[in-house]
């Protein structure tokens, strides 16, 4: 009777390993989407800002400054 409880605790868990990988890779794509969907109006205009800030000291090859394309 002992060794029948002791065969019922015991669980093959191979399979149930690649499916918690699975659960916890959407999880964290999941998070990425999210985040960037939050900040996402921030990071775009920090990245414009800094984009013509640059643009704004780009020197040409023929010794004129020239603009950016941002």
């Amino acid at each position: 009777m002992l060794q029948f409880i002791r065969s019922i605790g015991k669980r093959d868990e191979d399979g149930a390993s690649a499916v918690e990988y699975g659960l916890l890779v959407a999880g964290i794509a999941a998070l990425i989407v999210i985040i960037l969907f939050a900040f996402g109006g921030v990071l775009s205009g920090f990245f414009k800002s800094t984009c013509h800030t640059i643009g704004s000291n780009v020197v040409s090859a023929g010794g004129s400054v020239g603009t950016s394309t941002c």
